[in-house]
């Protein structure tokens, strides 16, 4: 409102000035010749607040001249489209507009469509085989009393490692809580996975319940 106001004070300033003609002047100011309105034609004017039907501020639009006249002109809805005008009205507005904020609408993810996301997931990795290539031990490797002692390696694979490469190899997000994995993977070789996924889902025939196939190669 302060905006408005602030506008509409210039505008009657300079309305005020450019109107006060002497009874001699020959010529006709712009501003009196569109308040004064040609018959069964229509004037632009600009507008300096939204009105519901008819624009928003700062559009130039076409209005009947009784009605720039009467309504818009004495309160300074409207102004004559021209350039004087036209110019106060793009400062003001530069001035005194705030951005528009762009409307983002939210869209709530239904129970039904979390379903279709865990059983789509469930059955993609059902069939993978999740790979990892890791640095070993090269001391513990070689301190090994015998070939089918573990060769660790040397960072082990957590739970987020599980995740992030999901996600990167098989393009599948799942939530921590879907893999069960007490403790990370600390050797070489081939691991099962359980995961945990909402008993609405089916398992695949000959299945029991839901693993993800893991194995470690070393470098």
């Amino acid at each position: 409102m302060a905006c408005i106001q602030h506008s509409r004070n210039a505008l009657r300033r300079i309305i005020a000035k450019e109107t006060s003609l002497k009874s001699s002047d020959g010529a006709i100011h712009p501003l009196l010749y569109a308040c004064q309105g040609v018959r069964y034609k229509k004037l632009e004017v600009i507008l300096t607040t939204s009105i519901e039907k008819l624009g928003k501020a700062g559009q130039t639009v076409k209005v009947a001249p009784g009605h720039f006249r009467n309504h818009l002109m004495p309160k300074l809805l409207a102004v004559p489209n021209i350039e004087k005008f036209a110019h106060l009205i793009r400062e003001q507005r530069k001035i005194y507009q705030p951005e528009e904020e762009e409307e983002v609408k939210v869209v709530k993810e239904t129970m039904e469509d979390k379903m279709k996301e865990y059983e789509t997931a469930a059955k993609r990795l059902v069939k993978a085989r999740l790979a990892f290539r890791v640095g070993i031990n090269t001391a513990k490797f070689r301190a090994r009393e015998s070939k089918d002692d573990p060769i660790e390696i040397l960072s082990p694979v957590t739970k987020d490692d599980i995740l992030k490469e999901v996600t990167r190899q098989f393009n599948v997000q799942i939530e921590p809580d879907n893999v069960h994995l007490p403790s990370p993977l600390t050797a070489l070789g081939e691991f099962e996975v359980p995961l945990r996924f909402p008993k609405s889902i089916p398992l695949p025939e000959g299945k029991v319940k839901w693993t993800l196939q893991v194995k470690i190669r070393g470098k």
